[in-house]
């Protein structure tokens, strides 16, 4: 009787859980294509700020329709700019700025490697055990970035011009890795979810004062905003609302690997729609970050 009570609710959650992971997919597979596009007629950081601050208005108008709209307490605030500070608005800031170096496919890819700088900081920072398994899962995703960076494409002489959007890309990754380890450390008395208006606004408001110094006559035109409209009021919002869901009703396994559909996704909307070459070092980098993915959640 016990057994049979609660195995419904359990391939219930899970079945959610998928769901969730499917919007979550389908929205942020295609984000850094569209960006790429947009980014024709807009510049980087004022399309960023836009990002964010259409997220931070949708969000809050989703919780206060759900009446979980709350100021958040004194021991969400690490939480709130930690996500805020650098899983956002310093991301947001250099991912954007480095499309302009990178493929979209590549950034795709690039974009969802944090596991190269989070398994070292969580045992020098936080003093967690990392098993063998994940030391080799940390290698393989360097080796993997190594190949998507084509160091052998560097010693041309051209071949050092893609350099700083490389750099800015691991750099991204650091700030994401930086805010997880924050959370953990200091884990908010609240729902993720419901802090993400605070989250978005904050990084809003670091935008906004980089795109005036950086980008004085910068901005978004009109070819460009319904692809600000699609990221800013729908994929963002939504899709990490459901990314959060997904990953509370997923095993840690189940939404790792779930996840790498994202990037898979990316670099097929990237080749098909941008006409983006999908050569045998994307293939291989992406496999191998894909790989160092499953080693790390297994291990």
């Amino acid at each position: 009787m016990t057994g049979a009570s609660n195995t419904p609710p359990s391939r219930a959650k899970t079945f959610e859980g998928y769901r969730y992971l499917a919007i979550s997919v389908v929205l942020f597979g295609g984000v850094w294509p569209v960006t790429k596009d947009a980014l024709a007629h807009a510049t980087p950081l004022w399309f960023a700020l836009n990002r964010c601050a259409m997220a931070a208005a949708v969000t809050l108008l989703l919780l206060a329709g759900m009446r979980r709209l709350r100021w958040p307490a004194r021991g969400d605030l690490p939480c709130i700019l930690a996500i805020g500070l650098l899983q956002l608005g310093g991301f947001f800031a250099l991912t954007h700025t480095a499309l302009a170096w990178i493929p979209a496919g590549r950034m795709a890819i690039l974009t969802n490697v944090t596991v190269f700088w989070l398994i070292p900081l969580s045992w020098w920072v936080l003093g967690e055990r990392v098993s063998p398994l994940q030391w080799l899962a940390a290698g393989i995703g360097l080796l993997g970035v190594g190949v998507l960076m084509q160091p052998w494409a560097m010693l041309s002489a051209t071949g050092l011009d893609t350099l700083p959007g490389y750099l800015m890309l691991l750099g991204s990754s650091l700030f994401w890795s930086v805010a997880i380890l924050v959370t953990r450390r200091l884990p908010p008395r609240r729902p993720v979810m419901e802090l993400l208006p605070w989250c978005f606004a904050i990084a809003a408001l670091l935008l906004l004062p980089l795109a005036l110094w950086r980008e004085p006559a910068g901005g978004i035109g009109a070819p460009s905003w319904p692809h600000a409209a699609f990221i800013g009021a729908v994929a963002a919002p939504i899709g990490t609302w459901s990314t959060i869901e997904a990953g509370r009703r997923l095993s840690g396994i189940r939404a790792s690997v779930g996840f790498l559909v994202v990037p898979a996704l990316g670099v097929l909307i990237s080749n098909l729609w941008l006409g983006e070459a999908l050569g045998w070092d994307v293939l291989a980098g992406g496999g191998l970050i894909a790989a160092s993915v499953v080693l790390a959640a297994k291990g």
